[in-house]
């Protein structure tokens, strides 16, 4: 397995094998809300241009994908970032490989691309469905913050740990 920066050619496969994995995370309460997220998860060309979209891909295949933001939010109503911070967005692994070390890959790529830009800090933001999630980034000495919720009353848990 291979993780780096994602090509222009992936960009499709890479936003569908990112939606799939936050599809199962859709609830009744948000669909509609989740509806367009799903969307704006899924359009790799839409944010490569303002952060980091990094893929594993063995054998051609895109396997995960996972962004990191530095000065530009993706989503509208994000809190700002500190200058030293990086954030990392929209970590997806496809249902069918997951298990595999995909998911570690690409949050020790995204740790490193962070330090390359000079940042010391990352933070991250989840969703309490995402327990999985919650367990790699605690394995990886991210500490719980205090949570975030948008403007429309959705919640997230936020984490952060220093590089």
């Amino acid at each position: 397995m291979e993780v780096r920066r994602v090509r222009t050619d992936e960009h499709q496969e890479a936003g569908r094998v990112t939606a799939d994995a936050y599809r199962e995370h859709v609830s009744k309460e948000w669909e509609d809300d989740w509806r367009g997220y799903l969307l704006e998860i899924a359009d790799i060309a839409g944010r490569a241009g303002i952060a980091t979209v990094l893929v594993a891909v063995e054998d051609d295949r895109v396997l995960g994908t996972a962004t990191v933001e530095y000065d530009t939010p993706i989503s509208k109503g994000e809190p700002p970032l500190a200058p030293h911070d990086a954030r990392l967005r929209m970590v997806g692994v496809d249902p069918a490989t997951r298990g595999r070390g995909v998911g570690q890959a690409l949050l020790d790529a995204a740790i490193e691309d962070a330090r390359d830009n000079g940042r010391t800090r990352m933070v991250l933001n989840t969703t309490n469905a995402m327990v999985a999630a919650q367990r790699l980034y605690e394995r990886n000495g991210f500490i719980r913050e205090e949570d975030f919720t948008f403007e429309n009353g959705f919640g997230m848990r936020t984490y952060a740990r220093d590089l």
